[in-house]
């Protein structure tokens, strides 16, 4: 309701509205559940430009934390989260990139062509490759529209893995205390370059780094 309030007062009045609803959803987060979170490699987030963050989805938990550690984005979410009374009207006032994922090439296009506009206006995009919330120690195809969008604009890829999985299961109420590790990885030139090599070298990034933080996977769980 606060984010759709701040509405007419500009799109940087519905982000601050909204990094103030996550900010208070993590404070209470580490006061009764005694869950926090730290971030690494924040050195590799571009200063300049907007550009692509690739995000593992484990969690409800990294839907409301990316709103504090990047710069505003722009989401690619499924389409049915806008027809959800309050929430999806609050998230249509951030200016996402709705697909219906059953589209298929017409979801990519819509990716690419909204993409280019979201990212020229400043705002960052920020995409879930596998398209769908997945157990830790698991992976899923990656989809090639974000580094389609990186490979025809230049803007950078940039990784990031987490484990929140591990301390907030997915379709799970329950948390577990402990610390979330976060952490970015270096930005992927991108410009030019064959969208799958980016989707390969990005997923071996995530993969790579899910494997040494992630309790689930050093367990093989």
């Amino acid at each position: 309701v606060i984010v759709m309030l701040s509405a007419p007062f500009g799109l940087a009045a519905s982000h601050a509205s909204a990094r103030g609803w996550a900010r208070s959803n993590l404070w209470m987060l580490k006061v009764l559940c005694g869950l926090d979170y730290i971030v690494e490699g924040k050195e590799n987030i571009p200063r300049e430009g907007a550009h692509i963050t690739y995000w593992k989805h484990t969690s409800a938990w990294e839907t409301m934390a990316q709103m504090l550690i990047f710069p505003p984005q722009s989401w690619v979410l499924k389409r049915e989260i806008m027809w959800i009374p309050l929430v999806g009207w609050g998230t249509a006032v951030m200016r996402p990139i709705a697909i219906n994922r059953s589209a298929g090439h017409r979801a990519v296009n819509q990716v690419v062509e909204q993409g280019r506009k979201r990212l020229a206006e400043g705002l960052w995009i920020l995409l879930f490759p596998e398209g769908t919330r997945v157990l830790p120690g698991q992976t899923r195809k990656y989809g090639l529209s974000g580094a389609l969008l990186a490979s025809q604009t230049g803007a950078k890829l940039v990784p990031v893995a987490h484990n929140a999985g591990d301390y907030w299961p997915r379709r799970g109420l329950l948390k577990r205390p402990g610390t979330i590790r976060v952490v970015i990885g270096p930005a992927i030139e991108s410009l030019g370059r064959d969208p799958r090599e980016l989707n390969r070298q990005a997923q071996e990034w995530v993969e790579g780094t899910m494997a040494q933080i992630s309790g689930a996977y050093r367990s093989g769980a």
